[in-house]
């Protein structure tokens, strides 16, 4: 006998008589999946109800996402894609976070990676190329960029820095050395 899965609004009013409006702040359903609004410093306790509870069990983390709003609005997000096996079910949640000035900490997030192991993948790729740290993650360092690199890709006002290592690396861009203005 196949479950019934919750409508996206039983799943919101579960969560808000479970955790209260400072924790889930809200929701965007322009979306799809429409997404439930959750207060940064909750993400991992909300992420453990939702796989542990039985009338949801959201048992697979398809992906985590981060997103940079540029410096203008002030904000990144970190979007989560959760899927529910046995109810064929989706559900997103996303937190929104204050953009941290130049030389200041990062924004801060608490992993999941303890709930969902793909999850460590996921955060070490957002604080690697958007530069959002996960607290409590088991072994945050980048994943795609060397240890060194200065900055994170992702970013709206990311400046590559034109040597590593005395290797020139701003691709597509004209070097000027040999006073031709040749590519080299």
């Amino acid at each position: 006998m196949s479950k019934a899965a919750a409508s996206f609004t039983e799943l919101v009013t579960l969560l808000q008589e479970r955790f209260g409006a400072a924790v889930v702040l809200g929701t965007d359903e322009a979306g799809m999946p429409p997404a439930v609004l959750i207060a940064p410093e909750a993400i991992a306790e909300v992420c453990r109800f939702l796989y542990e509870a039985e009338q949801t069990y959201f048992d697979l983390l398809s992906c985590i996402t981060g997103l940079d709003n540029g410096p203008e609005a002030g904000t990144m997000e970190v979007i989560y894609n959760l899927y529910s096996i046995p109810y064929n079910q989706h559900l997103m949640l996303k937190v929104v976070l204050p953009r941290n000035l130049p030389g200041k900490a990062l924004p801060l997030v608490p992993s999941v990676s303890s709930i969902w192991r793909t999850a460590n993948w996921h955060e070490r790729e957002i604080f690697d190329l958007v530069g959002i740290h996960f607290a409590e993650h088991p072994d945050l360092r980048r994943i795609l960029l060397p240890e060194d690199w200065e900055g994170h890709p992702l970013r709206k006002d990311y400046r590559e820095q034109e040597y590593y290592h005395g290797i020139w690396v701003r691709y597509g861009q004209e070097r000027l050395e040999d006073g031709q203005g040749k590519q080299q």
